[in-house]
């Protein structure tokens, strides 16, 4: 089963979540230093934390620790019940494995769900849709009273029936049978099938009721205990949780016996024991050497065969010892070569005296302490040494909450790690924290849900759209939608920079109608890019060109231009065919031609029919750019001292060219646009 939502309440700094919903594979939980990304972890953990050492990390809810403070004293003065408050509820969905494990009679299909609660005093409940709803007690108790007074009434052998039917009156009527009150009404009835006379038709009616409610709790309590011991384990991974390089046995051994273990320092080292089966001292025992001769060894027969039988125990556990550290290198290994991708990478662990290293081997046989690598790699290590040990012989389905993972990482490799997690993600359900936006990548934005701490009175909020009330929260989003942007740019070999986003349309637009008319196109499937001024130009420009990229420049004609034109970087950069000018490829043009003046005659018809009627003055005054004639006749007094909008005209001019075509442009048009694309193709 895999877990699709979730509530936190009355947790550290959450006073209601909210519910939450949960992606199938990898779920990316967002938020700033201090919103309560950890405390959501560590609340779900409780739905079925695993089974640790003692000493090394609790796995109860605790009042004192993790009741939020400002509200315990309604714990201490007895105005709250810790039994009565939820910390978390957690609803899983049940496939076809499930499905099959639980009893057939009750017939549930695919799509049903199991919640599972867990309380401020630990206590586990349950619920759930798609199976046979039982009925409350009370629709029950009528017929139970009645079976008791006729049981009552003289019926041989009924005093223990009687006796058990009377004290349910005093059970729970508004909810259905728990646990332990479903077993003892199941074997009342069971008990008093024999004493109801088998012709007496009304009581026999009233028994089989109480009898086919019985059978439907019972099959509800058996399913449940089914989906309760199938429930997923939920394992919670810290960058803290390290497995030290180098564990010295002896002293361990000394700290876990006095208690005196630190629960975040020894955790992933006491992990990796419990993984290998020994404890800290029976590991260090060993390395203090084989059993000594006895000082009557050379004369007493009995010293003899007592020394030889000892060193073959001791014998015995070495073999042991090392056979386990081989068994645990072997499946740490193929874990990581899994995930981490470099086959030639080998785990060995080393028992050395009273030290047991972990050691990394390259491709060259070269052996080194896992401190010598990557972050990235020790925390890997480190995570599947924590989870094995954690989950032990119930790997498969585990859910994964990991906090902050790849955190000391370069962003590069963080950007590795994620597909690293994705990984691990298709054997197991993940959740992750994180403030990075390398972490979350530009085709994940519908798995993240965004954790925010508005108001300290409110607490932690886990929201599933991405709309907050804190902006920082979604700043990592921002970021990462930045960094895929400004990546994009370097997608294409050639590109063309233009001044601005208008004169890219233009360009696509009649790029597109020409190769569906078979005319001159853009050869090669050049990227426009628009730099939003002509001052910015040069600045694209050396951008393509130190990521050695094939780059131009069409800068239009005006003043703007000339100066984007002369500017020392951009000369230096690229050779004079690739700093391209608009007016040069039309005859006659404007002597401050812009992208617009390219099309000078089919933008007039198509302004004429925006209701920016000009075709006299374009007609009379050819020298003067176009959309200096519109913004002078129409932009003032329609747009209230604006310009004519550029978005607009060339809108309606890309629609112009789906309707008509390239061949309905005019031949100047078409000639302009034929020596446009033979000075881009040249420079491209």
């Amino acid at each position: 089963m895999r877990i699709t939502s979730a509530r936190v309440m009355n947790y550290r700094s959450v006073i209601d979540s909210t519910q939450f919903e949960v992606e199938s594979d990898k779920t990316i939980m967002v938020g700033v230093n201090e919103a309560g990304k950890t405390a959501i972890l560590k609340a779900l953990r409780h739905i079925k934390p695993p089974v640790v050492d003692p000493g090394t990390d609790r796995v109860n809810i605790s009042i004192l620790e993790d009741y939020p403070r400002r509200l315990l004293n309604q714990i201490q003065t007895k105005q709250l019940d810790p039994s009565d408050v939820e910390v978390v509820r957690a609803t899983f969905i049940l496939d076809a494995g499930d499905l099959a494990a639980l009893p057939k009679a009750l017939g549930v299909k695919s799509g049903a769900t199991f919640t599972v609660y867990r309380f401020l005093d630990n206590d586990q409940q349950y619920s759930w849709t798609g199976f046979p709803q039982p009925d409350d007690f009370g629709t029950l108790i009528s017929d139970v009273k009645r079976l008791r007074a006729y049981l009552a009434k003289g019926v041989q052998g009924a005093e223990r029936v009687v006796a058990a039917l009377e004290d349910m009156e005093s059970w729970p009527m508004e909810e259905p049978l728990s646990a332990k009150n479903e077993e003892t009404f199941a074997r009342t009835i069971r008990e008093a099938e024999t004493l109801v006379d088998e012709d007496n038709t009304k009581e026999l009616a009233r028994w089989k009721r109480l009898h086919q409610a019985s059978g439907t709790v019972t099959l509800l309590n058996k399913a449940s205990g089914i989906l309760l011991e199938r429930l997923p384990l939920m394992v919670y991974y810290s960058t803290y949780f390290t497995v030290r390089p180098r564990i010295d046995l002896e002293s361990l051994a000394a700290r876990q016996a006095r208690g005196d273990l630190d629960r975040e320092y020894d955790f992933g080292n006491l992990c990796l024991l419990r993984l290998l089966g020994f404890s800290a001292q029976e590991l260090s025992d060993l390395a203090k050497g084989a059993p000594v001769k006895s000082p009557r060894y050379d004369i007493d027969r009995g010293a003899q065969d007592a020394y030889t039988e000892a060193l073959k125990v001791y014998q015995a556990r070495l073999d042991d010892r090392h056979y386990r550290l081989n068994a645990a290198s072997l499946s740490l290994t193929q874990d990581i070569r899994r995930v981490w991708g470099d086959e030639n990478v080998t785990l060995r662990l080393v028992a050395d005296g009273q030290y047991l290293k972990v050691m990394v081997v390259d491709d060259l046989g070269v052996e080194i302490e896992l401190d010598q690598r990557s972050e990235g790699f020790r925390w890997l290590v480190s995570f599947f040494v924590v989870f094995r040990a954690q989950a032990q012989n119930e790997l498969a389905g585990a859910i994964l909450l990991l906090d902050e993972p790849g955190l000391s990482l370069h962003a590069l490799k963080q950007q590795e790690f994620r597909r690293t997690v994705s990984l691990l993600g298709e054997d197991n359900q993940i959740i992750y924290t994180t403030h990075s936006p390398f972490m979350v990548g530009p085709d994940e934005l519908h798995r993240v849900r965004i954790v925010e701490m508005a108001d300290r009175t409110q607490g932690t909020k886990v929201h599933t759209r991405l709309q907050v009330d804190d902006p920082k929260s979604v700043y990592p989003l921002q970021a990462a939608l930045g960094y895929e942007l400004a990546q994009s740019m370097f997608s294409q070999k050639r590109n063309l920079v233009v001044e601005g986003v208008t004169d890219m349309f233009y360009l696509n637009a009649v790029n597109g109608a020409a190769q569906e008319a078979g005319g001159p196109i853009l050869r090669y499937d050049p990227a426009i890019v628009p730099a939003g001024t002509a001052s910015k130009v040069a600045y694209f420009c050396t951008i393509y060109a130190t990521q050695n990229l094939a780059v131009a420049a069409l800068l239009d004609s005006d003043t703007a231009g000339d100066d984007a034109a002369a500017q020392d970087a951009l000369v230096s950069l690229l050779p004079k065919k690739s700093i391209l000018r608009v007016g040069d490829f039309r005859d006659a043009a404007p002597k401050k031609a812009e992208v617009e003046d390219l099309f000078r005659e089919t933008l007039t018809l198509v302004a004429k029919g925006l209701g920016w009627d000009s075709e006299a003055t374009v007609a009379a005054q050819p020298a003067r750019p176009l959309m200096n004639i519109l913004d002078q006749e129409h932009g003032r007094k329609e747009t209230g001292g604006k310009k004519v909008s550029k978005w607009k005209l060339v809108k309606a001019f890309s629609l112009w060219l789906q309707d008509n075509g390239y061949d309905a442009l005019s031949e100047a048009e078409r000639a302009a646009w034929e020596e446009l694309t033979k000075a881009v193709n040249k420079a491209l």
